[in-house]
């Protein structure tokens, strides 16, 4: 198990490296992460061109995961 500061970084590391990615949309992106953190799902939602996407690529590239997209039209 991790300790705090542990996680407090590593937290601190995903976020700015989703801030250099990804422009505004902050709400979103702590949600993304405490999703992440509680090792649930997340369903990225929304009108095209919202960057929902890139947002995913930047965090799975950011946890060293693979990425694969699904879409539902």
């Amino acid at each position: 198990m991790q300790s705090t500061s542990e996680v407090s970084e590593r937290w601190r590391l995903l976020k700015e490296g989703l801030d250099r990615i990804v422009m505004g949309q902050e709400r979103v992106k702590e949600q993304l992460l405490v999703c992440l953190l509680a090792g649930g799902h997340a369903l990225l939602e929304g009108v095209p061109g919202t960057g929902k996407t890139l947002l995913a690529l930047a965090l799975a590239r950011l946890i060293g995961c693979r990425f694969r997209r699904i879409q539902f039209t």
